[in-house]
């Protein structure tokens, strides 16, 4: 609204809208419970300049609530005296019982419709005003001038609070006070709230003495056992009631006030037995009682045989704060009073505790997951039948996925039907659901406040939405409905509909109340679940970011490769296929500890740094002490060293790899604390290397061991992570011996390997992530690889060039002669001038045309830029220029310089 006293916004807003334009409740124009009213005003076809309302002499001038808000009404009369105040009190259908005014004479100047009780102020009849508007919303509003729909009212401002029955929390009637819109005054707010709880309490009195009449009756017609015509030695039941509490312990009066609540309930005479702690039971009985002022009510007592609760040694087992028991004369029966009132009375008890058994399971069933959608589930499943006969969830489609909606009224899908049967037509689930500003669902989440509507039959706006379809649902006794926003930490996740139909009572506010406080537990979890699935997105996409994207190009194995992520969030698993020089490729399989986004980025750093320590040709035992030495800097750096630093959970990593060598069929391995590979063999054989365990990665000053084996063509070696074994339902061994089982099939491919195995072996809902690499092994043909041995002499130089030569020719690579040429005298004189002996010379035809040189030196070649003087220096310049990549690797004897060029090159 902005400020009270400035008209010129809604006078403007409401001639816009009385010309049909449409206004968004989001846009602030007009406050969203003013702009509803006035829409569901123009679906009855309601007319602002109408004058005339409905006038009824049927109503309880002398009734209770008006007997209750007398002395309140006489104490705002007095304090507006002289003003031009209207104070009004209407029932619960909008038909004013009394008014009074500040200034007495104000009457005669006034219309009687503003004067005279017996008119009808409701919504339907008389538009938006303060009165009909209150038990639209159910709450206190405030509607100024030209807020109100009539024209009469143009120049009045109201202010208005139901009235509620304390016990049944039913709205009984409504206390308005109207005045001029000139005198609006902030302070009314709190005034109002104030007379409508004295109010409260005076008609609470009201039910206190009607109690209190039911209990005289009750001490009048005298205290007898019906049937037997026996009756105990104190005549007062008050006693006997005392000496019953005193008879029993808590849990057990507790037990006997729930049981007699639901006999009272019942309005009817009845008697049940009542099992007790230690073997012990009471009978309830229930007598109908009717007060000398014709109140009709319950009285419920309780029946204890004397000998055995009263006269029996307490038992050994009794509890030592149990009340003295007193010694007793003859046997007989322990009578006393439990509860006195109305049958309603008892309703309203059985059904606030059901409400508060409700929301303690719903403290159980809701939030079991992590999923959005299952959590949405458990609300519907929580509240059927217990509050509802339906329920229907609709959520953004941003929040499934989630994120937060930045326009969640535009893309709200049906997430829910649930009900006690499924013949209902409510919209599908996965159906788009568009909402019109005058339904209750655009209402609830416009304003984030519930909306009850308690006939559906007379729910304009909801009918308006879509007639047909509310035709069929009120075809199915669908009549009551509660709509409530899914809202948590500011954000509007959705909103659940409650609809009833079985019961013939409609909703009421404590319904209402029971239903926000669901769904306000149930969006918490959603949220939760939401978040959860944001970072578990996150993370699973960072993750497969990190992983390779495809496989290199090599031929020295046939790879296949998955990847399943853990259900309960994602890991730090990878694999990596790098080539290497000398048509080598190295297989690696790590799992960093813990899961989410911080798992994933540690992945990535040590994927990276497995990477470029492969570059630099390192033995895998040497590149896994380097990924620990790396392990601890980052451990430290996170602040696990730092005192009073939070350590982010860094606290290692495992790791296998591998390098093998289609040349020789030689596969060297080392493995960090992680599961051993499987090796398939030819012939079907299956087995687990037997690899030097290492300590994880992260210890730090620990050593690693490599061990190498031959393997035979067309083996299959298999890299796993633990995810694929471990699982808390089955024993590691069952998961062998599936994986045994899943690999014996040395014909299959790799890829029919991997399906294979996470089919046979991978747990139903993986706890942790898997990582799985099936490499199966080729050999380089002898006839395309060339090797000659010479000694440190440069005489030799020329006689390995023609070779060389010769060989190029063999294989029908003439063009590549020049090239290859050049790239071997530069290498074989830098071997003999600046290695030692032994120096061996390889060529290798595989993708590319290799040429090696090794020699027994740890001395490694620098490239420089020579100087126009310098006469030697330019030899790797030139070996640059003409290979498409070259580099030294270190051996155990000495170093292997090498250099590939592409099979066109000239």
């Amino acid at each position: 609204m902005g400020v009270v006293g400035d008209r010129i916004g809604p006078v403007r807003s409401r001639d816009r809208f009385l010309h049909g334009e449409t206004f968004d409740s989001t846009e602030g124009d007009v406050r969203s419970p003013i702009l509803s009213s006035w829409e569901r005003c123009r679906l009855l076809g309601l007319s602002p300049d109408r004058s005339d309302l409905p006038f009824t002499q049927d109503f309880d001038a002398d009734g209770p609530l008006v007997r209750a808000a007398a002395p309140v009404l006489d104490r705002l009369q007095s304090i507006f005296a002289g003003s031009r105040m209207n104070i009004c009190l209407a029932d619960g259908h909008g038909v004013v019982l009394e008014r009074r005014f500040g200034d007495k004479a104000l009457p005669r100047h006034l219309a009687p419709i503003q004067t005279v009780p017996g008119f009808v102020f409701a919504e339907q009849v008389a538009g938006t005003n303060g009165i009909g508007l209150t038990l639209a919303e159910r709450g206190l509003v405030q509607v100024y001038g030209a807020e109100h729909f009539a024209e009469r009212s143009q120049s009045s401002a109201c202010t208005a609070i139901p009235v509620r029955d304390q016990l049944s929390g039913h709205i009984e009637g409504v206390l308005c006070l109207g005045y001029p819109y000139t005198d609006a005054d902030p302070a009314l707010v709190p005034l109002v709230r104030r007379a409508a709880e004295a109010v409260e309490r005076r008609l609470m009195e009201q039910s206190s003495a009607r109690e209190r009449g039911l209990l005289q009756a009750y001490l009048e017609a005298g205290f007898r056992a019906a049937g037997n015509g026996t009756e105990p030695r104190d005549g007062s039941p008050l006693a006997m009631a005392e000496l019953l509490q005193s008879e029993l312990d808590q849990s057990d009066r507790s037990l006997l006030k729930e049981r007699a609540t639901e006999l009272m309930s019942s309005a009817r005479r009845a008697a049940t037995e009542v099992p007790l702690s230690r073997g012990r039971s009471v009978t309830l009985v229930s007598r109908p009682v009717t007060s000398s002022s014709g109140v009709e009510g319950i009285v419920i007592e309780a029946l204890i045989p004397e000998d055995t609760e009263r006269h029996a040694p307490a038992p050994a087992h009794a509890h030592a704060d149990a009340a003295p028991r007193s010694p007793a004369p003859a046997p007989g029966m322990v009578r006393g009073l439990v509860l006195v009132g109305e049958p309603e009375v008892g309703r309203y008890a059985v059904a606030a505790r059901r409400r508060l058994e409700l929301l303690a399971e719903a403290g159980n069933r809701i939030g079991t997951t992590l999923d959005v959608d299952r959590t949405a589930w458990e609300l519907a499943e929580t509240a059927v039948p217990r509050l509802a006969d339906f329920v229907t969830i609709d959520m953004p489609e941003a929040v499934l996925r989630g994120e937060e909606s930045h326009n969640p009224t535009a893309e709200m899908r049906r997430t829910v039907v649930h009900g006690i049967r499924e013949d209902c037509p409510f919209y599908p689930v996965g159906s788009q659901v568009t909402l019109h500003p005058t339904t209750p669902h655009m209402r609830c989440m416009t304003t984030g406040q519930p909306v009850l509507e308690p006939d559906l039959k007379a729910a304009l706006g909801w009918i308006a939405q879509d007639p047909a379809h509310a035709e069929l649902l009120l075809a199915h006794n669908v009549h009551s409905l509660i709509t409530v926003p899914l809202l948590s930490r500011g954000v509007l996740l959705g909103i659940a509909c409650f609809y009833r139909s079985q019961d013939p009572a409609p909703y009421g506010d404590d319904d209402r109340a029971l239903a926000r406080e669901l769904a306000a537990r149930a969006a918490l979890c959603i949220d939760n679940a939401r978040r959860y699935t944001r970072e578990h997105t996150l993370a699973l996409s960072l993750q497969h970011s990190l992983l390779p994207r495809g496989l290199p190009e090599q031929g020295a194995v046939e790879v296949a490769h998955r990847y399943l992520p853990a259900e309960t969030g994602v890991g730090g698993d990878w694999f990596d296929v790098i080539p290497l020089s000398g048509t080598r490729v190295a297989l690696l399989v790590g799992d960093v500890v813990g899961h989410g986004l911080h798992a994933a980025a540690t992945m990535g750093r040590l994927r990276t740094a497995a990477r470029n320590f492969a570059e630099l040709e390192l033995a895998p035992d040497e590149l896994l002490t380097h990924l620990d030495n790396l392990m601890v800097r980052l451990d430290r750096e996170e602040g696990g060293d730092l005192p009073g630093a939070a350590s982010t959970g860094i606290v290692g990593a495992t790791c296998l790899y591998a390098i093998y060598d289609p040349t020789s069929r030689q596969c060297t391995l080392a493995r960090a604390g992680h599961p051993p590979p499987a090796l398939v063999l030819p012939d079907g054989s299956v087995s687990l290397l037997d690899l030097p365990a290492g300590p994880p990665l992260g210890l730090g000053g620990l050593p690693f061991e490599s061990a190498e084996i031959t393997l035979p063509v067309h083996s299959q070696l298999v890299l796993y992570t633990d995810g694929l074994i471990e699982d808390r339902h089955r024993d590691i061994d069952t998961a062998l011996e599936q994986l045994h089982r899943a690999l014996s099939h040395p014909d299959r491919a790799p890829e029919d390997t991997c399906r294979a195995v996470l089919d046979a072996v991978a747990p139903e809902h993986p706890g942790d992530d898997i990582a799985l690499l099936v490499a199966r092994t080729n050999a380089l043909p002898a006839d395309r690889i060339a090797a000659w041995d010479l000694d440190a002499d440069p005489a030799l130089v020329g006689r390995v060039r023609a070779a060389a030569m010769e060989q190029l020719d063999r294989w029908g690579l003439e063009e590549s002669s020049f090239a290859t040429e050049l790239l071997l005298s530069e290498l074989v004189t830098n071997a003999v001038r600046y290695g030692s002996a032994p120096i061996r010379v390889r060529l290798i035809l595989d993708r590319t045309l290799i040429c090696e040189v090794h020699d027994a030196s740890n001395s490694a070649p620098r490239m420089r830029h020579a100087a126009s003087t310098d006469e030697g220096g330019r030899g790797l310049f030139l070996v640059a220029q003409l290979a498409q990549a070259w580099g030294t690797r270190y051996t155990t004897g000495g170093k292997v310089i090498w250099a590939e060029c592409a099979l066109d090159a000239a």
